[in-house]
């Protein structure tokens, strides 16, 4: 075997060794993001590129850009500020975006994505400077084909981010705004997972909205109209997929933030035929499952025997009832209708019967109304009766999991795996610290945003022991699960595929690798590249398992998975300054050419001119914000 796996995978269509080839020069490379290495061009480029003259004398490295870059980060006010500025930095130099937010990436995480994302979408019509990704009109559904073909060639696109924007983060309907919940998904891709970035598409679905904040505000960017539901919303989502499916056929499509109504509906009508994931339904189902397997292997339980209550039977709770029961199905070898007998889901009104008003994911969880005549049906309630060995929140109801019920779990288990999971944090069913505290240090925890460790006398004499809580953050699993899919060009995500998924998670858990119950039971997003490739690594061996991986020759029959790891790593993108190969424009690539994700090349709508739209509008350039050369 070469001393250098991946060495032997340079051949790869999407192998990140060697020279970039670029047939630009000038202006035209530094105004695009996968070409721009601004002061950091060498004296060798600049003079082959004709950039002498465009950028300042000194050569400066990547680490000195970065150092520059941080400065220019913490200067700004707050998290909103900061969140605007990367986004700046990233339309000018992806390579410098990802490094700088790789390299501080625990500071930096939760300005990209939860909390402060949710702020700039809520104020997404008030921060606007110029689009980015592609947005589809309810009220032009015939021209959905047209708008989607303007992003590139069938080989151009492997990964696809939409949304509708009807249940964003914890926060609700944001309408149009929601392009930025995609947007920030795939940011994580590339972070997490190394998804190349100039190879994939945010898109919402612009189908009006409910809020009527937005209704009422004259800067609304998107439709200010109420929500349109029923056949026509159905028309648009299957015009996006069936047009996303023809115009670019090895992309893998994630449905995201997608309302109660709509999200297991719409993955459950297309998932028989395409290679699409839903993060709050699969995503936050799986990096749960892991957590829980963590705990349960910790408390020296299994999960085959495992009893588990869900406070909140909305798509993220029933998203983690559905892989919860598959997990058991398949350990125990019955059927899923038998093993969803051993969850019990509660809601608004009580626990979750064959009285109650339910939808079609909830149906199979309702337990038999006779058996509870006479019952409480409250959350402590089902504590009381169930003696569950996991309790897990997803109600955004605060304070919710009280001393009542903590201690009530604690009564009956002795390592009870209690995951509060509902964001934001003021939305948390219990803070950490109160939970071991009720439970003198016996509990497991996990969360649903980052919490700090929690101190008290929990040794095994008494003496102060510091526990270290785990973050349920779907970061670790969704970018990995995507990967995966995408280098084995999955023709559909399968059960066993996202099995496989969790089960290369959790065997990452710190508090497992370490044997000690005071570690997180989850590995934390700093380090989530090598779980990206644990979890692409189990992705692709199941895929090939099941016969829907469409690629051939994958090296899964490495016992030892070097292959297989050198394999995927050869694919991954990373942010660093890899040398330009000057060539013709006579017959080069699109992206050699800079135009991957440049509309307006491709096709043309006829009486439609070539300026149309706001491309070069509001803010072109990126403003003051993002420190232009750096």
């Amino acid at each position: 075997m070469s001393s250098n796996p991946k060495s032997r995978f340079s051949h790869l269509p999407l192998s990140t060794s060697g020279p970039i080839e670029c047939a630009v020069t000038g202006t035209v490379l530094l105004n695009t993001p996968y070409f721009n290495r601004g002061s950091a061009h060498s004296l060798e480029e600049r003079r082959e590129f004709n950039l002498t003259g465009l950028v300042p004398t000194s050569v400066q490295t990547l680490e000195q850009q970065v150092e520059r870059a941080y400065q220019q980060y913490c200067s700004r006010a707050d998290d909103l500020a900061k969140n605007t500025f990367l986004s700046s930095l990233k339309e000018q130099n992806l390579v410098l975006y990802f490094r700088l937010l790789q390299d501080h990436l625990k500071e930096m995480f939760s300005v990209i994505y939860t909390p402060t994302e949710g702020d700039a979408i809520q104020n997404f019509s008030r921060l606007f400077r110029r689009p980015e990704g592609c947005f589809l009109n309810i009220d032009d559904i015939d021209g959905v084909s047209y708008d989607l073909a303007q992003w590139g060639n069938p080989e151009d696109i492997d990964y696809i981010v939409v949304t509708d924007g009807e249940e964003i983060l914890g926060i609700g309907d944001q309408g149009v705004g929601g392009i930025l919940i995609s947007v920030a998904k795939l940011v994580v891709t590339t972070l997490c997972a190394g998804i190349h970035p100039n190879r994939t598409l945010p898109v919402v679905l612009d189908c009006g909205t409910d809020n009527e904040n937005l209704l009422n505000d004259d800067l609304y960017l998107g439709l200010p109209r109420k929500r349109v539901r029923g056949e026509k919303y159905d028309q648009l989502v299957d015009a996006f997929v069936q047009s996303a499916r023809k115009l670019f056929p090895r992309a893998y499509i994630h449905f995201e933030d997608f309302g109660l109504a709509n999200a297991r509906r719409i993955l459950d009508q297309y998932r028989p035929e395409i290679p699409c994931f839903n993060d709050d339904v699969q995503g936050t189902g799986c990096v749960t499952l892991a957590a829980i397997m963590a705990g349960l292997h910790v408390g020296k339980q299994n999960l085959r025997d495992a009893r588990i209550v869900i406070f909140g039977a909305g798509t993220a709770g029933v998203g983690i009832a559905d892989q919860v029961r598959d997990a058991i199905a398949t350990e125990k070898g019955i059927s899923k209708e038998e093993a969803s007998k051993q969850i019990w889901l509660i809601d608004k009104p009580g626990l979750l019967t064959t009285e109650t008003q339910v939808d079609h994911g909830q149906r199979v969880y309702a337990k038999d109304a006779s058996e509870w005549d006479g019952r409480p049906r409250s959350l402590v309630s089902v504590i009381h009766h169930v003696h569950p060995h996991v309790l897990i929140g997803t109600s955004t109801v605060p304070k919710a999991f009280t001393q009542e019920v903590v201690t009530e779990m604690a009564q009956h288990v002795s390592r009870p795996v209690i995951l509060p999971l509902s964001n934001p944090t003021r939305l948390h069913e219990a803070h950490p610290g109160d939970i071991l505290r009720w439970t003198h240090g016996r509990a497991l925890v996990a969360t649903g945003s980052p919490f700090d460790p929690v101190v008290g006398p929990w040794g095994p004499d008494g003496e102060d022991v510091t526990v270290e809580i785990a973050e349920c953050n779907n970061s670790v699993v969704f970018p990995g699960i995507g990967l995966g899919a995408v280098l084995c060009r999955a023709s559909r995500v399968t059960d066993a595929m996202l099995v496989a998924a969790v089960r290369g998670v959790a065997a990452l858990s710190p508090a497992l690798l370490a044997d000690d119950d005071t570690a997180p039971l989850l590995p934390g997003v700093e380090h989530v590249r090598a779980v990206s490739v644990r979890v692409a690594r189990e992705v692709i061996r199941a895929a090939v398992a099941e016969h829907v991986a469409t690629v051939p020759d994958i090296p899964v029959q490495d016992a030892d998975a070097e292959l297989l790891d050198a394999w995927i790593r050869e694919q991954m993108w990373d942010p660093v300054y890899r040398p330009l190969r000057k060539i013709e424009p006579r017959g080069a690539s699109r992206a050699a050419k800079a135009e991957l994700k440049v509309v307006g090349s491709l096709v043309e709508r006829g009486g439609w001119g070539e300026d149309e739209g706001e491309g070069g509008g509001e803010g072109e350039g990126g403003g003051d914000e993002g420190g232009v050369g750096v």
